[in-house]
């Protein structure tokens, strides 16, 4: 029996769709970042008010990288949660998900590295895991000027961010650092095949990201078919799992990506990697960045943290 849509969740969609489809696939990526400013302004969140937020630029692969740093109240050092956002590598930034990253601070009690990377397509695959691994490195490397503890550092993303995130551990594994603690996957973009029935599912619109949207957002991506095969672009490629952090990976039942989260979980764990994984029912893609209209996404969030004190230890 197919799980039936949450009211709230229900309510949301209305009011998201009443102006047509979220993004539309015909647009230029400058018209479809125009629509989630649009999006995001129509349904203004009032940030929570974090103990200290700062914006910095590091040194990237490719000139600077900003990184907005959010510090949650309490003593430190604390551990750190390296953060990716979401919007299919092309659409997004550090101030889309102003509101979810203060959420994950206050509720975990951490500090919170979130990283504007380079989009596509004016820069495509592999810019975007460059900068990524970049500011992790940075990191790692400079915790202790900003009250973080360089030993207990997590990664994290939603959606592209989730793809980010686990290609970050990935590349620290291989490339000999740094040291991660964590892997915080929400509805990760693990595969461009595209070929899931949880895709099939939802090829079409209403339910904030459909089967034709992934398809538009990794033609933006990534450089050619080769990508697809490279692990640093699409992790269900890797032929060896084996030695990364423990993961929480939270998937929605109403969502493209939902069985490739799955699946990838399932790989993981294969490969004995600690894995928790939760699927969230009656909910879509995005589910966590609407915590303030979903007891869903509030639950998604509280997880996560639970997740993050527990890998971070006494904080």
């Amino acid at each position: 029996m197919a799980v039936a849509l949450d009211p709230q969740m229900k309510a949301m969609l209305d009011f998201a769709n009443a102006a047509g489809p979220m993004f539309l696939r015909a647009e230029t990526p400058e018209q479809a970042r125009g629509k989630m400013q649009a999006l995001l302004e129509a349904r203004p969140v009032e940030p929570p008010p974090v103990y200290r937020v700062e914006d910095r630029h590091i040194p990237g692969p490719h000139g600077e990288i900003p990184i907005r740093i959010y510090t949650s109240e309490g003593r430190v050092p604390k551990g750190v949660l390296v953060y990716f956002h979401g919007g299919g590598w092309v659409l997004g930034s550090v101030t889309t998900h102003d509101v979810l990253c203060r959420s994950i601070a206050i509720a975990a009690g951490c500090i919170v590295v979130s990283v504007d990377y380079r989009l596509a397509p004016e820069h495509k695959f592999p810019a975007a895991p460059e900068d990524c691994y970049a500011a992790t490195k940075w990191v790692a490397a400079n915790a202790a000027s900003f009250g973080g503890d360089p030993s207990r550092i997590a990664v994290g993303g939603d959606s592209a961010g989730g793809n980010l995130a686990t290609v970050v551990a990935l590349m620290a594994r291989d490339r000999g650092g740094p040291s991660l603690s964590f892997q915080l996957l929400f509805y990760p973009a693990i595969s461009a095949a595209n070929d899931t029935p949880s895709q099939k599912e939802f090829s079409e619109d209403g339910f904030v990201l459909s089967r034709a949207d992934m398809e538009w957002f990794w033609n933006h991506y990534l450089n050619g078919p080769a990508d697809r095969e490279n692990p640093l672009a699409c992790p269900n490629a890797a032929g060896n799992l084996a030695g990364l952090p423990p993961a929480l990976v939270e998937t929605a039942s109403h969502d493209p990506l939902r069985d490739e989260g799955d699946r990838y979980a399932e790989q993981m764990r294969k490969a004995g990697v600690k894995v928790t994984l939760t699927r969230y029912d009656g909910v879509t893609h995005g589910f966590v960045s609407f915590a303030d209209v979903l007891d869903k996404g509030k639950a998604g969030i509280k997880e996560a943290a639970e997740a993050l004190r527990a890998a971070f230890g006494k904080l």
